[in-house]
């Protein structure tokens, strides 16, 4: 399974999810009356159209490079993704805090609370399987590394985006359904509004990480570190290379750009030195279908 392939299968099951949900959540909360059902119905819409913007993002990525794009458009990706964040940040985090703010002194109670706490139920078991969902597609390409290893390392933003927004989904509703039942047993309508001001910061935390991680992709960041040793290894194991003095790569998207300085082996004339070089660039993209551009500096000595 391609990286590519994975992160699309995720966004297709949170979509999926949330836009049943976001539909479902509207309805109960003109019906209800619930700040904190209203504040997750647009955290839902907001998801849907976040998770239209990854997919913009990985169609965009896709693009061929140019004259003026000579690396391509893998990058795009990681614009989209930290619109995204700020997407999560004002559309649901800073919304949710203002409903709920709003509906601080209300004295009006929250009405039907059982259809609330059964959307909220059934909701969470949607957000659930949308959450394993991902997570499935994410243990298919991890290897080794525990969850929490894969989301500092990875390099894919989109996965990182729809992980997070599941995770945020999941605890969003949690929040609510404490929130709703509170007002309903108590009778006293401000553990709603407080519910509400909970999954805005709950949010804005969410939102914060995702920039953090997506401010490194889009700055330009190199691939990640068991890539770089399987690379350089694979280099050093080359018959037409004597040493690897330093390897720089750069991840772009699903691309990843190298760039290597190296001291190649003893040739006769040019002519080979040059087939050599081209020869482990052959060989290097065979092996790592991945990369896409190869640099060589020849030098003898670091």
């Amino acid at each position: 399974m391609s990286h590519q392939d994975a992160s699309v299968k995720s966004i297709i099951f949170a979509l999926s999810a949330n836009l049943g949900i976001a539909i479902t959540k509207t309805v109960t909360a003109v019906i209800t009356g619930s700040g904190s059902m209203l504040a997750e119905s647009i955290h839902s819409f907001a998801d849907c159209g976040n998770q239209g913007l990854l997919f913009l993002g990985l169609k965009a990525s896709k693009k061929k490079p140019d004259h003026e794009h000579p690396l391509g458009y893998g990058k795009a990706i990681y614009f989209w993704s930290f619109i995204v964040a700020l997407m999560l940040f004002s559309m649901g985090g800073l919304f949710s805090i203002y409903e709920g703010i709003h509906k601080l002194h209300s004295t009006e109670e929250v009405k039907n609370p059982l259809i609330a706490i059964v959307v909220l139920s059934v909701s969470m078991i949607l957000e659930g399987a949308s959450l394993w969902g991902c997570i499935t597609q994410v243990k298919r390409i991890k290897k080794k590394q525990s969850l929490w290893e894969w989301i500092k390392n990875t390099r894919q933003s989109e996965l990182v985006v729809v992980f997070g927004e599941d995770v945020a989904a999941l605890f969003g509703l949690f929040f609510a359904l404490i929130s709703v039942i509170m007002a309903y047993v108590t009778g006293n309508p401000v553990y709603d509004s407080i519910g509400s001001i909970g999954i805005g910061v709950l949010l804005i935390i969410v939102s914060a990480f995702v920039a953090i991680k997506v401010k490194s992709l889009l700055i330009g960041q190199s691939a990640d570190e068991s890539v770089r040793e399987e690379i350089k290894t694979f280099l050093d194991t080359r018959p037409e290379i004597e040493s690897v003095f330093n390897l720089i790569t750069l991840q772009l998207g699903p691309q990843i750009m190298v760039a290597a300085k190296a001291k190649m082996a003893q040739t006769e004339t040019i002519e080979q030195l040059i087939s050599n070089i081209n020869l482990c660039e052959k060989a290097l993209k065979k092996e790592f279908p991945y990369v896409q551009w190869v640099f060589f500096e020849l030098d003898t000595e670091d």
